[in-house]
């Protein structure tokens, strides 16, 4: 609707996965150094790990594509559900398999015998994995199990695994221990912090074809932080709704009430509240704690651990990939 006026060739807050959209943080740069580092080194396992809508999806599509094409080949999972069977036989069709045995033996030999082949011709199999954490435990098995393929001292396929933060949970489970142990690197994808809120619309807009700035005020974008808690899929609806509702004024100025009417509608201010309620009942709960504790023998509470920042993953130090420099944490 308000494309034209503003002078853009596309629409600038789409919900669809644009890897050429990505606003790279230090924590989306680190974590894209890590997913190459493990793919290029040959490390098997490596998890990405985020809450929903902070762009998981994105940067596996930008890994893949600053991969060096001639030197990868990989298979792509998007959609999880799956029974045992149905995982196998898309895993090896995405790869290129034209008939795809019904005997899971057979299956097998044939991925075996075409992982040699790739290993042979100084490539990379890679097997990447979206929305893992809907995983069934019995996939996620047979996906474990897909790491025995290799040879002494090197793996013959290399599986990257992203999902929200509930598959953190899954593999801490004690059935799962085995699988969890072999997950080599470990990278999280961190909400926008405020300061990124405005530089991340700036660059999904001047990539739609703008030659003007976009039509936030500050205090615009102070909402769009609050009610977006750093999510740049919420950043998108937030903005795309606010900028709906302000082009029928002229001109058409994005203020804050055009970010908290869009939030409304959205439903985020009931979500916004609903946690505020629930860290309120929280300090309450504690507070009564504290005032009922005796006075000798009161147990000291212990100090929460400070919140990560954007630019911080379990990464175990940088790792040189794709030209990005290399920084031993120390």
């Amino acid at each position: 609707m308000y494309e034209k006026h503003f002078g853009l060739t596309k629409h600038p807050f789409s919900m669809t996965p644009e890897p050429a959209l990505l606003y790279m943080t230090p924590g989306h740069r680190e974590a894209l150094a890590g997913l190459a580092y493990a793919i290029l080194e040959r490390k098997g396992f490596v998890l990405l790990a985020g809450e929903a809508g902070t762009g998981k999806s994105t940067l596996l599509a930008r890994t893949m594509q600053c991969l060096p094409a001639n030197r990868v080949v990989s298979s792509v999972i998007l959609n999880p559900t799956l029974t045992e069977s149905e995982f196998l036989e898309l895993a090896m069709l995405d790869f290129g398999f034209t008939n795809v045995p019904a005997s899971k033996a057979q299956r097998l030999v044939q991925l075996q015998e075409f992982l040699m082949r790739v290993k042979q011709a100084g490539k990379i199999a890679v097997l990447v994995i979206d929305e893992a954490h809907k995983l069934a435990p019995s996939v996620l098995e047979e996906v474990r199990l897909l790491s025995n393929l290799e040879l002494p001292g090197e793996k013959l396929l290399q599986i990257v695994l992203a999902g929200q933060d509930e598959i953190l949970e899954m593999l801490d489970r004690p059935e799962l221990r085995q699988f969890s142990q072999r997950i080599s690197v470990r990278l999280t994808l961190s909400p926008l912090l405020p300061a990124d809120i405005e530089q991340y619309v700036a660059l999904r807009w001047a990539k739609a074809g703008a030659k003007t700035p976009p039509p936030f005020t500050s205090e615009a974008y102070d909402e769009i932080a609050q009610s977006s808690r750093g999510i740049p899929r919420l950043v998108n609806a937030l903005c795309d709704n606010a900028l709906t509702t302000a082009f029928v004024e002229k001109p058409p100025v994005v203020a804050a009430r055009h970010v908290r009417e869009a939030a409304r509608d959205l439903g985020l201010s009931r979500s916004l509240n609903e946690a505020a309620a629930a860290r309120n009942g929280a300090v309450a709960m504690m507070t009564t704690r504290i005032a009922s504790a005796p006075e000798n023998g009161a147990v000291p509470l212990r100090a929460a651990a400070a919140p990560r920042t954007a630019g911080q993953a379990r990464l175990p130090g940088w790792m040189t990939a794709l030209g990005l420099a290399r920084r031993e944490r120390k």
